[in-house]
């Protein structure tokens, strides 16, 4: 067996588990009442079942536990011969990282349950804050989910690490607005993060990205436009940190095997779009006097509902400007400086184009005030 053949039933078997938890979660929380109701802040007029969360972590939870137990009991000790060598000289390395792995998994665990308790009763914006900076900092400074930067100091880098872990949680949070956004967004980036771990031998995060594109392909059966279940905190905010986790492990061996400087900057291009989204709703909200941690229907993808799109289009448009962004971030690390110039410049010129879609123009501003003048 090779890694091949590993990889692909890692993503088929996480895609059926996934689909198959996120049917089960549905039935349950409409029957329990978890729920998803029409509020102010929220753009969805139809009460919508809560608890994507539940069977996203789950499946991931369940096959990396799975996974350190065939390696520890069955492929370690040589008791399955059909492994093939591709396969078992990765074994030492995966025995070594399996302490960080078990943090990485109790860091998602504290982000589901937050998250779970938040989708139920609120938590303040700032209790979340606390919770997730808390685990980016001990996920940067135990597991090793950092980036050095050229920077000596670990503690540095952990704490630069942390911030960023944050920032992108929040970033994929934010964008859970939209039936499909968050969670097809994170198929993309991971996607993208695949292939260059692919390109350059990362097997382990490579099967990580894997895990995840399985998993939320599997959810998103449910959660492509129209939306009958939302993932909600419990997933939003683990998957944020894997995504983060796969930006920073990428990166930084991307970095130390090219050498190029500008390789450190492959996750501000692929996830360009999101911090975008992130980045402008916040200071929109400061702009209006009202705090950046509060939603609202000011996103993106907002914007686009209201020139006329409709879920779906709306939801494909975030999908093709990502990938937009994310094909440069792959070739990043192998093009010269002249290269990475102009990926930097199309990559703000696809940001300008969105800027230019979501901008609503005085005449139509007029013409809606007009609109609700005659109401």
């Amino acid at each position: 067996m090779s890694l091949i053949h590993l990889a692909i039933i890692l993503l088929v078997g996480s895609f059926v588990i996934s689909a198959g938890l996120t049917f089960a979660v549905k039935r349950v929380a409409t029957r329990i009442g978890f729920v998803a109701r029409p509020t102010e802040d929220r753009y969805h007029r139809s009460v919508v079942a809560l608890g994507g969360g539940v069977a996203i972590v789950a499946t991931i939870i369940t096959i990396l536990i799975a996974g350190i137990l065939v390696v520890r009991l069955i492929v370690a000790p040589g008791k399955l011969t059909s492994m093939g060598q591709s396969v078992t000289v990765h074994t030492t390395g995966f025995l070594e990282k399996t302490g960080q792995l078990i943090i990485v998994m109790a860091c998602i665990g504290v982000l589901f349950i937050t998250g779970l308790i938040d989708d139920r009763k609120r938590l303040g914006p700032f209790v979340k804050l606390a919770i997730q900076t808390a685990v980016a900092i001990a996920a940067a400074a135990f597991a090793d989910v950092r980036v050095e930067l050229f920077i000596q100091s670990k503690l540095v880098t952990s704490l630069l690490s942390a911030f960023w872990i944050v920032l992108i949680i929040n970033a994929f949070n934010f964008l859970d607005n939209m039936d499909g956004a968050s969670a097809g967004i994170a198929v993309i980036v991971s996607a993208i993060l695949f292939t260059a771990a692919a390109m350059s031998g990362q097997v382990f995060i490579g099967a990580m990205a894997l895990l995840l594109i399985g998993t939320l392909l599997g959810f998103l059966i449910f959660n492509f436009p129209p939306a009958k279940i939302f993932m909600g905190d419990a997933g939003s905010l683990p998957m944020g940190f894997i995504v983060a986790l796969l930006t920073l492990r990428t990166t930084y061996y991307h970095e130390s095997a090219e050498g190029a400087w500008y390789a450190v900057l492959i996750p501000l291009i692929s996830m360009a779009v999101p911090l975008y989204d992130f980045l402008s709703v916040t200071f929109l909200r400061i702009s209006q006097g009202t705090s950046p941690l509060v939603g609202d229907t000011q996103h993106f993808s907002h914007r686009l509902r209201k020139r006329g799109l409709s879920d779906t289009q709306t939801a494909l448009t975030l999908y093709l400007a990502t990938l937009c962004t994310g094909v440069g971030a792959i070739i990043l690390y192998q093009v010269r400086p002249a290269g990475a110039v102009l990926i930097f410049i199309q990559t703000i010129m696809i940001l300008a184009i969105i800027a230019i879609l979501e901008t609503q123009s005085s005449a139509d501003k007029h013409s809606d005030e007009r609109q609700e003048n005659k109401k």
